[in-house]
């Protein structure tokens, strides 16, 4: 298992849970389509590592390098 923030650009990857976070920022989460299950793929990169760019579920979503670091995801490809 891994977190967003150490995948590389055009990994793939499956959300198989959160860490330990304030239950606030899960539920924003949750709300923007990060749920367990979701497949997402690592688009790019800003030059310093922060922010990263995703896709999930047809849109992309640009995540600071902290936010990302909240997600467990099991590598796809």
């Amino acid at each position: 298992m891994t977190t967003i923030d150490e995948l590389k650009v055009g990994e793939q990857a499956k959300i198989v849970g959160f860490t330990e976070m304030g239950r606030g920022y899960r539920r924003k989460l949750l709300a923007l389509g990060l749920t367990p299950g979701a497949e997402i793929a690592v688009a790019r990169l800003a030059p310093l590592g922060d922010p990263v760019e995703i896709r999930v579920r047809g849109f992309a979503l640009s995540l600071r390098k902290e936010e990302a670091a909240a997600l467990n995801v099991e590598k796809l490809r």
